[in-house]
């Protein structure tokens, strides 16, 4: 005897109404994975759409921002190594005793002590602006009182417009 038909044997022994309730329980069974694994996630998909919709807007505005400042800086055109030199000193001065240039060669470094986040960002995008000037290194960490202190390096000229 097969097994299918000791099953077929088996379910006609059993009374109509257990045949009703078993095949609804199968058919309830059946409806519950249909909707775990192919309704529900894509509900849930489509109710988490726009929010991820939203916040990728949000990145390109962002990518497309920093692209037309980019394209800027590249528009800009290159200036001498000594006027970029100058320029970096010039923009050191305001920042006072927070701000020592020194000059290496054909290296600029920038020494900082206690110097604020936002002082240094301000420097920095001034510099970037004016001198055309990027850090190639830098060192620097936080200190106890939250202020910064470290060394940026800089070779005026060196870095063309990209």
């Amino acid at each position: 005897m097969t097994v299918m038909s000791e099953l077929r044997q088996r379910w006609q022994a059993v009374s109509a109404r257990e045949q009703r309730l078993v095949l609804a329980a199968a058919l309830l069974v059946t409806l519950a994975l249909l909707w775990w694994i192919g309704v529900a996630p894509a509900l849930s998909t489509l109710r988490s759409a726009q929010n991820q919709r939203q916040q990728l807007d949000m990145q390109l505005q962002e990518m497309q921002r920093l692209q037309v400042q980019a394209q800027a800086l590249q528009a800009q055109p290159r200036i001498a190594v000594e006027e970029a030199r100058r320029l970096l000193e010039a923009s050191v001065k305001p920042l006072g005793a927070s701000a020592q240039l020194a000059l290496s060669g054909d290296r600029v470094s920038v020494t900082f002590k206690a110097i604020s986040a936002d002082a240094l960002t301000q420097w920095l995008v001034q510099a970037r602006a004016n001198a055309r000037a990027v850090p190639i290194e830098a060192r620097l960490s936080r200190n106890a009182a939250g202020s910064w202190d470290g060394v940026l390096m800089f070779s005026p000229g060196s870095a063309p417009p990209r």
